[in-house]
């Protein structure tokens, strides 16, 4: 299967919605607990369009349906963070162990040199050894490590913080 890597656009929404929204439902890789709607996404992605932040997905190119998605913003709205970017990545669950998640991640990253920012965090869930290990691969290192600091399924999970200096 091929995909087509390229800039998100307002009609893509529903699609990154649905992917969001199994995870929330289903996974740990967000801790987020409330189903997200249209609006909220059109939102989200006019806020990332207006301050110059990707978003890029991945295209079946045989299907035409989006197999994931990558993103990244600002780190914290502090102005001394604002060369620190935080990063999310989501692939479809019938698309996982293809490489979309590596592929996403390194233009993601080739996008972040070319704004020449200069740091790239990933917060990963401490059991999400899947994603752990494809952050380590592309050069990551882990640089915090919080327990307990968030809940999803009744449950208290440790954070696990990943760091990519660019330049």
């Amino acid at each position: 299967m091929t995909f087509l890597i390229r800039p998100a656009q307002a009609l893509d929404l529903p699609q990154i919605m649905s992917i969001y929204n199994a995870e929330i439902s289903n996974g740990v890789a967000t801790w987020n607990s409330q189903l997200k709607s249209g609006s909220d996404y059109q939102e989200w992605f006019e806020s990332l369009k207006n301050q110059n932040f990707p978003i890029f997905v991945a295209e079946s190119t045989h299907s035409k349906q989006i197999a994931g998605y990558a993103d990244y913003s600002s780190f914290r709205q502090i102005n001394g963070y604002k060369d620190t970017v935080e990063h999310s990545v989501y692939i479809h669950p019938d698309f996982t162990r293809q490489g979309l998640g590596q592929i996403l991640m390194q233009k993601l990253i080739e996008h972040a040199r070319k704004q020449k920012l200069h740091v790239m965090v990933a917060a990963i869930d401490s059991e999400n050894a899947g994603s752990i290990y494809l952050h380590a691969k592309l050069g990551f290192q882990q640089t915090g490590y919080m327990p307990q600091v968030g809940q999803k399924f009744g449950q208290w999970r440790d954070l696990i913080l990943m760091q990519l200096i660019l330049n």
